[in-house]
């Protein structure tokens, strides 16, 4: 493998995240009870909800420090810890500049604890709707360089369409919805069926991040359980994302809503071609089922959807590139996930042009900026 001279044309980053002010929540709701909420427990500050701790400032204070000695990351802090380019969008078009990014997708950090925690719909969505509008306000300061995904709640799929049309008039781009849902109503019931359409008529890509799982009787790592997060967890991510996404290709969302895109979002790639290939041979040759979806009428694959409906993120996964076809190159973007620990800045370019390196220079340009403009609007 040699080495590439750096990108000519600015990254563009398909998955980075801003951190909630101390006080949004608490600003924006103030007739609410148990609102998220900073406390300063000794020396150190926890986002908690109630008497409940949903997590700590380290989500969002140690990027860069893994570049410098992975022995520094600090597991907790105060939120002066934090740099300012994570929730003022001033510093972040700066921190931007010093990264070599000319744009980034936005979500959330405190509101991927609140999906796996808060088993209150009712104030879940309350707090995905103050969310949105504090993030609606951050990226109009930069609307070219700041692309907003809103937090929607699909447990209220009639609450979670109006949601997502009164974002998209707000300014947002797209939506996250729980990488895995409630488990009586998987992706593939036909309840969500308003979803997919308002998201494929608003031109709105909806997104399974990580992390985002509703509440259920398996234990997931979906932050509720941040106490017990283990290594086995983090590194079977991809699990939930691989279920969800079997059941909206199979059940022909996307034969039903040909502009509809759906992500895996910070699940990485390397999972991507076996899993492809059990698709398609589950859908080929297994013995069917009765309770099984027809077969889709235009004859193609489930791989054949996914290719032309899903993009899949990722910030360094090696693995993948050998397989890039496979997968599918309108299919790749890249992220820099900062400000979180794992976040490739400030060494993005670095980084992308040794994993790439052996990428032809047309495809590299796609994967890590071509096919982010295309699904989010941006220019470059």
């Amino acid at each position: 493998m040699t080495e590439t001279a750096p990108t000519p044309y600015p990254l563009l980053s398909s998955d980075s995240h801003v951190f909630e002010p101390a006080d949004l929540w608490t600003a924006r709701c103030k007739d609410v009870e148990d609102v998220p909420r900073v406390e300063r427990v000794g020396n150190r500050d926890l986002w908690m909800i109630g008497r409940h701790v949903m997590g700590t400032t380290a989500a969002a204070q140690n990027a860069g420090v893994r570049h410098i000695d992975p022995a520094e990351l600090k597991i907790a802090g105060l939120f002066d810890d934090v740099p300012t380019a994570a929730y003022d969008p001033e510093a972040r078009v700066s921190e931007q500049d010093v990264d070599g990014i000319g744009g980034e997708v936005l979500y959330t950090t405190v509101g991927l604890f609140l999906y796996g925690q808060l088993r209150d719909s009712e104030r879940l969505s309350l707090f995905c709707g103050a969310y949105n509008d504090w993030l609606a306000e951050f990226c109009r300061h930069a609307p070219d360089r700041l692309k907003g995904m809103a937090m929607i709640n699909v447990d209220d799929i009639a609450g979670a369409v109006k949601e997502l049309e009164r974002c998209r008039s707000l300014g947002l781009v797209g939506a996250m919805i729980p990488s895995f849902p409630d488990w009586d109503r998987p992706y593939g019931h036909p309840d969500y069926e308003p979803l997919w359409a308002a998201a494929s008529d608003l031109e709105a890509p909806l997104a399974l991040h990580v992390a985002t799982n509703r509440p259920g009787p398996v234990r997931s790592l979906s932050f509720e359980f941040p106490a017990e997060c283990t290594q086995a967890m983090l590194t079977n991510l991809d699990f939930w994302v691989r279920l969800s996404l079997t059941d909206i290709i199979l059940s022909g969302v996307f034969q039903r809503h040909p502009n509809l895109m759906v992500g895996s979002v910070e699940n990485e790639l390397g999972w991507i071609p076996y899993f492809l290939f059990q698709l398609d041979y589950t859908y080929t040759d297994r013995l069917r089922r009765s309770s099984w979806p027809k077969k889709f009428e235009d004859g193609r694959l489930p791989s054949d959807y996914f290719r032309s409906n899903v993009f899949a993120s990722f910030q360094e996964d090696p693995t993948a590139m050998p397989h890039r076809h496979v997968i599918g190159i309108d299919t790749l973007t890249w992220g820099s996930d900062y400000p979180h620990p794992e976040s490739t800045y400030p060494k993005s370019r670095e980084i992308t042009s040794r994993i790439l390196a052996d990428v032809p220079e047309p495809e590299r340009e796609q994967i890590l900026a071509g096919n982010t403009a295309r699904i989010f609007g941006f220019r470059y």
